[in-house]
């Protein structure tokens, strides 16, 4: 599991769920954060959404999906080809806690 520090983005791949949904929340946490990015590739794109999906539901339920993004990247294989792999990002964004 990797941390962008500087914009908040959490890379997901193969832990268990969990991992990255404490990952989030303690991002959330740091400094206050506004809004968190999951990003996954391939086979962890079940992962990204299972995690930001617990995160919502279980750890911070005033956090709110602001988009998602999904596409296409080529990755080099030893071959020297490249292999197409789905790719998705979700921006994940915290509103004002309810009183």
């Amino acid at each position: 599991m990797a941390i962008d520090l500087d914009e908040s983005i959490i890379y997901v791949g193969s832990k268990p769920p969990m991992s990255y949904v404490l990952a989030v929340v303690t991002e959330f946490n740091r400094e206050e954060k506004d809004e968190v990015i999951i990003k996954a590739r391939g086979k962890a794109i079940s992962t990204a959404v299972d995690a930001a999906e617990i995160v919502r539901s279980r750890f911070i339920p005033h956090a709110k999906v602001k988009r998602i993004t999904i596409g296409t990247e080529k990755l080099p294989r030893m071959d020297d080809r490249a292999s197409n792999v789905s790719v998705i990002e979700i921006c994940l964004t915290r509103t004002a806690k309810k009183k």
